[in-house]
């Protein structure tokens, strides 16, 4: 059974940046793609970023050119390194992985905050 547990959030100012991670655990042979979450204060949950098995990357339009997802094999970890980062981006942010028989499963979440 995949867990995935996030880390790296915490509290930034305007334009500043932040480096997310996510480790996955257990049965990672069946990872088909990850992604990274956001949900905003006000509940409105969308999908930020996905990095496909086969190296696709594709992005939200509101963080493109923004934020960048990557990954380390050998650790069985990805990463959201976000840049120029906005009160509006402010979230909490969950990774998660769509496995090859469809299912998703997503951590536990991580906040960040963007705030003078």
């Amino acid at each position: 059974q995949v867990q995935l547990v996030e880390s790296g959030g915490g509290l930034v100012q305007p334009g500043g940046s932040l480096r997310l991670s996510c480790t996955a655990s257990g049965g990672v042979a069946s990872i088909y793609a990850m992604d990274w979450y956001r949900q905003t204060p006000a509940a409105v949950r969308e999908l930020v970023a996905r990095l496909s098995i086969d190296g696709t990357t594709t992005y939200a339009d509101a963080v493109k050119g923004r934020f960048t997802i990557s990954r380390n094999n050998a650790r069985n970890m990805w990463f959201l390194q976000m840049n120029n980062l906005k009160p509006e981006d402010m979230a909490v942010y969950y990774c998660g992985a769509v496995l090859r028989d469809s299912r998703n499963v997503r951590g536990q979440g991580t906040q960040v905050t963007v705030s003078s």
